[in-house]
């Protein structure tokens, strides 16, 4: 997969959940929150369930074919987690690290940490977020390409 794709995928995260995009009108499933970005021949769709525990999954398309896939779990383990610092970091997705946010990020009294093993086409990885060193959420995930 080319590093074309990689960018689609960051400028897809920049423009929905992170960034309170607009969500689908008409979810995929009962009760999901749906988010669609797309370029020409390439869709994200960004679909989950859940609040304070989640789940969900981000799918690429090439021509309505799935190309990549990643699910993810997570849940807010204290009423100090905040969502707008989660998509902060979110908002901070690159290149090299394109799953979910940076390795390490701060702002104020809150930290976000995200390891991931393998490459774009076939990984696992987990995120928290620390408020005043206190754990306050955790989230895991994995997925690559699809044939």
């Amino acid at each position: 997969m080319d590093e074309s794709i990689i960018a689609f995928l960051i400028r897809a995260k920049r423009a929905t959940y992170a960034a309170n995009g607009v969500r689908v009108a008409a979810p995929s499933r009962p009760n999901s929150r749906d988010y669609q970005y797309a370029e020409g021949p390439l869709t994200y769709i960004d679909s989950f369930l859940g609040g304070v525990k989640f789940a969900g999954e981000e799918a690429l398309f090439r021509d309505r074919q799935p190309l990549w896939a990643m699910n993810y779990l997570g849940r807010a383990l204290s009423g100090d987690f905040s969502s707008d610092f989660l998509k902060e970091a979110l908002l901070r997705a690159s290149v090299d690290s394109p799953f979910r946010g940076p390795p390490e990020y701060h702002n104020d009294a809150y930290t976000y940490k995200c390891s991931v093993k393998g490459n774009f086409h076939w990984f696992y990885g987990y995120e928290e977020i620390y408020f005043q060193g206190e754990k306050v959420y955790e989230c895991a995930f994995h997925g690559g390409d699809i044939e």
